[in-house]
């Protein structure tokens, strides 16, 4: 699971727990202004993944890790479909972060209005 959070301008997604071993990654952080947006997905998990590398993938179990697929990049850390959100970004390493967070609707408020706030 991930906790996503807002520092000033920043948006920070940090990994918990034996996640960070499956994913190889502890923490992401990008400017609020190369986020294009956020969504509430569970049925992401379904679409195709591309090539794992490096990363954790056992269908119905856990997906993890940096992924490539139609040439881009995509971070996965998702346990449970039902708490998944999909963060597409612009300009960064990454062109999607999909992780599993604990409410993924307010994670998406909290993500939105920043991203209005940094806007304006």
């Amino acid at each position: 699971m991930a906790k996503v959070r807002v520092d000033n301008d920043r948006l920070i997604v940090e990994i918990e727990g034996l996640d960070k071993l499956w994913a190889l990654r502890s923490r992401l952080e990008v400017p609020l202004l190369n986020v294009r947006g956020i969504t509430a997905d569970p049925g992401i998990v379904k679409e195709p993944k591309g090539i794992r590398a490096p990363g954790t993938h056992l269908p119905g179990v856990i997906t993890a890790g940096t992924f490539h697929i139609d040439g881009e990049r995509v971070f996965w850390d998702v346990r449970d479909p039902a708490k998944a959100v999909v963060i597409e970004l612009r300009d960064e390493r990454y062109a999607r972060v999909v992780v599993q967070v604990a409410d993924p609707r307010a994670t998406v408020t909290l993500v939105e209005r920043a991203i209005a706030r940094s806007a304006a």
